[in-house]
């Protein structure tokens, strides 16, 4: 859960404080000690309020200030790094007659949560990002309740001023959630093969894949990876972290595929779990799911092994367990890295 402080300064701000713990029980409020009364609501703090806010700053996911928007830019302002790692700040008047969202709006979600209290207090939303105000696609949050990631952030904020200029931007997309937009601004259009794209006339592009793309169509484009591919993995008791690793990045480099787009490694269910694919998994954030031998039987796979069989009670491992839990089609079949690895990959139907 997200933490979120209220940081208050006047009497007023007290009050308004107290309001949006009710409304909103997990924050966290703090008010100076010189206006202490018998309220556990509140954790009242002695030190200066510049120290103070420092620490709120540093500690949590948002920042709710209750008192003038100058006021916190001062405060707040040698403390900024960039808009991956600062919190979401916002700032409410003394009358709660608007609610501004000073810092990460986007990626930090103060937009959302300024739209969100503004509501329950009856007040006026103050958010100022140009996609915002111009009811335009944000690029930097397309699909991030999907749980796609960028591939490479750097062009963002270029191809995001190109969107809200209404300049012509190509969208393709072959993975993934169709429904990450609800309408699409009259710049943009979508193409239904990557050639179609390249030969538009886009001043950039909006590019949603598992595929590794060429150099000069990334350049002018957003890149993103939704987690459309699961890894099957057959491998022994004692295949080493570096085994797999190294066989993963052998195919997804062989077959074009981003790795930013694994869903899930799934393996067969042994008596103890390999401790190679446990370490892969934690060091590459990627969730392991183990299937039994009885349901990995059932699943029809290209290559199946009389070997295999005979040693894991089932023909195939690494494609039948890639195919079970995608629920889709096989896309890499499998490959052998010997001794004591496969690997097969298949994509997940959306």
């Amino acid at each position: 859960m997200e933490k979120i402080a209220v940081l208050a300064i006047t009497k007023n701000g007290v009050k308004i404080g107290l309001e949006l713990k009710k409304i909103f029980p997990d924050y966290s409020v703090f008010a100076p000690i010189k206006f202490e009364e018998e309220n556990n609501e509140i954790s009242w703090y002695s030190e200066p309020t510049s120290e103070k806010i420092v620490k709120l700053f540093k500690n949590h996911n948002a920042l709710i200030c209750l008192f003038s928007l100058g006021a916190v830019i001062r405060l707040i302002s040698p403390h900024l790094k960039d808009k991956k790692t600062d919190p979401a700040v916002i700032v409410i008047d003394d009358k709660k007659n608007f609610v501004i969202s000073v810092l990460s709006g986007h990626i930090g979600g103060a937009n959302e949560l300024t739209e969100e209290i503004a509501e329950r207090l009856s007040a006026m939303p103050v958010i100022t990002t140009a996609a915002d105000v111009n009811k335009t696609i944000a690029v930097d949050l397309v699909g991030r309740e999907f749980g796609w990631k960028i591939d490479d952030d750097s062009n963002v904020t270029e191809i995001s001023a190109h969107m809200v200029n209404e300049e012509p931007i190509g969208v393709f997309q072959d993975v993934g959630r169709k429904n990450w937009f609800k309408e699409l601004p009259k710049n943009v259009k979508i193409f239904e093969t990557v050639d179609d794209l390249k030969e538009s006339n886009s001043k950039a592009n909006l590019i949603i894949s598992d595929k590794i793309l060429d150099d000069n169509l990334s350049k002018e484009s957003v890149i993103y990876r939704p987690p459309s591919l699961v890894v099957g993995i057959g491998l022994h008791w004692d295949t080493s972290k570096e085994t797999i690793q190294d066989g993963i990045e052998s195919c997804f480099k062989k077959f074009n595929l981003s790795p930013k787009s694994i869903a899930k490694l799934v393996s067969i269910k042994k008596p103890q779990d390999v401790q190679g694919l446990i370490d892969v998994g934690i060091e590459m954030n990627i969730p392991v799911e183990y299937v039994n031998r009885e349901d990995l039987a059932e699943i029809s796979a290209p290559n199946p092994s009389e070997t295999v069989k005979a040693f894991e009670g089932t023909a195939s491992v690494s494609e039948a367990a890639a195919i079970m839990i995608s629920k889709g089609e096989l896309i890499v079949e499998k490959q052998k890295f010997p001794p004591n690895l496969t690997i097969a990959i298949a994509r997940i139907l959306d």
